[in-house]
């Protein structure tokens, strides 16, 4: 084949691997951006709709109640029907419900499309990443992973202040419109865009009861459910009658999940992922970096507020660095990543987010902005390079044909993560005099420290995914004829 015929031949592919890439960013975005940015406009829709704080409230929880549930359904559903074709679903439903938002007439509808928006994002955000894994082979998954979180990064930074402008200038609907256009084009061109071989998209569909697990998956939702909802409602109650009570459903329903899925003959989450070690210590990794990481930024905005008395700009700007080096920072873990391996850069990274919490424990009534800027920055480049290093674990190490489903418990733990550090932050700072900062942010630095421990656990040579070629046992089941 000649050079010219060949570069024709790889074309194809090239561009569906760039086509795949926007899509993972930019959906990735929409959702980061989605959440920053209804914060700054929940104050201005509760006037506008005269809503009460526990409705406003329930535009978050409800949302993330759907998401938790649904995410590693939405997960093996990409596994049996093809990523970019879920993706292309979840992100067009979450335009939809972005601008019928946009046009709700009062709260009740408002909380109801945020719960649709929740499903749709559980939807696309597995898929995200499970196209990656599709389209890159696991030595490669650095780079792209790195992107994404610094894409994540810049949105989560740049949220607060884009939500601002436009509620200040246009109103709290503004802030949801924002979505739509992003949303319909990348929807568009992920239904247009054909690969050469998707091996995510069976021939023949198989039996939805069979095939999807419909008991595990409705096991592990309600256990999912119950721990978010426990998580966001002690740091108000205390541990009552119901918290406790929830305590026990997320237990009870969590031994039966792992019970069905080791005799189910078709599991929701394969044997492979299931028993992993190396999966399970990625995915403990990310809940223990992301549970210290919001526990931090929850408790320290609060000390800068309302201990030092700073206004939320000069709040913003004394944590600017972290925000940076989120952004900065993931590039370097993709660096490290191959150049160290995983157990190395996760370590580096673990102690690296542990300092900076530890730093942040030392502020009190007399600090400045240089010491808290310095433990931001640790915090940030701590938290990126943990992110990079643990996420392309995860989705390097399972096979092609569950990489939807380690997408879907990656977002998982990225969402059970900071209702727990919060939680775990706003407990242990009712409990403390003078709004002292310590006592919390040492819990949290725990928690990360606990990271670092896991880290070991993960593979000390250079290739992240080091996944044996799948055999006919990890094939599609149409293709296997079933």
């Amino acid at each position: 084949m000649t050079a010219p015929a060949a570069a024709r031949r790889a074309a194809p592919g090239a561009a569906h691997r760039r086509i795949t890439l926007a899509s993972s960013v930019v959906g990735a975005v929409i959702v980061a951006l989605d959440g920053t940015v209804l914060t700054v406009a929940q104050p201005t829709l509760q006037s506008d709709l005269d809503a009460s704080f526990a409705q406003v409230q329930w535009t978050s929880t409800g949302y993330l109640i759907a998401v938790a549930g649904l995410l590693v359904f939405a997960g093996r559903l990409g596994d049996r029907y093809g990523h970019r074709r879920i993706f292309a679903f979840g992100i067009l439903g979450f335009g939809a419900a972005s601008a019928g938002i946009g046009l709700a007439p009062g709260i009740g509808w408002v909380i109801a499309l945020r719960v649709a928006q929740g499903v749709f994002g559980a939807l696309l955000q597995p898929a995200t990443l499970g196209m990656l894994r599709a389209a890159y082979p696991p030595d490669r998954l650095g780079t792209p992973v790195a992107l994404r979180t610094s894409a994540i990064g810049l949105a989560a930074a740049a949220g607060p202040l884009l939500g601002g402008v436009l509620v200040g200038h246009f109103g709290w609907r503004s802030v949801f419109f924002l979505n739509v256009i992003p949303a319909l084009l990348m929807g568009a061109a992920a239904l247009a865009v054909r690969a050469p071989s998707d091996p995510g998209t069976p021939i023949a569909r198989p039996a939805v009861a069979g095939g999807l697990d419909v008991p595990g998956t409705c096991l592990l939702s309600v256990a999912l459910v119950a721990l978010v909802h426990t998580l966001a409602a002690v740091p108000d109650t205390g541990w009552t009658t119901a918290t406790a009570a929830g305590a026990v459903v997320v237990a009870a329903s969590g031994v039966a999940f792992v019970r069905r899925e080791r005799r189910a003959p078709s599991p929701l989450v394969p044997s492979e992922v299931l028993g992993s070690a190396t999966i399970g210590a990625a995915l403990g990794i990310l809940v223990t970096a992301s549970a210290a990481m919001l526990g931090t930024l929850f408790t320290a905005s609060y000390f800068l507020q309302r201990t030092l008395g700073l206004d939320p700009l000069e709040t913003s700007l004394w944590a600017l660095p972290g925000g940076v080096m989120m952004v900065l920072g993931a590039p370097v873990g993709a660096v490290l990543l191959r150049r160290l391996g995983p157990r190395r850069t996760a370590t580096a990274a673990s102690l690296a987010l542990t300092l900076g919490v530890l730093v942040l424990a030392g502020s009190d009534r007399t600090s400045t902005a240089l010491p808290v800027a310095c433990g931001f920055l640790l915090l940030g480049t701590g938290f990126a390079m943990t992110m990079v290093t643990a996420t392309t674990v995860v989705v390097g190490h399972a096979s092609p044909s569950s990489a939807g489903v380690v997408g879907g418990l990656k977002q998982t733990a990225m969402n059970i993560g900071p209702v727990l550090g919060i939680a775990v932050a706003a407990t242990l700072m009712a409990m403390t005099r003078d709004g002292a900062v310590g006592p919390p942010l040492a819990v949290l630095a725990a928690f990360s420290a606990t990271g670092t421990l896991l880290a070991l656990r993960l593979p000390g040579h250079k290739d992240p995914g080091r996944v044996a070629e799948p055999g006919p046992a990890d094939a599609p089941p149409a293709r296997l004829g079933r």
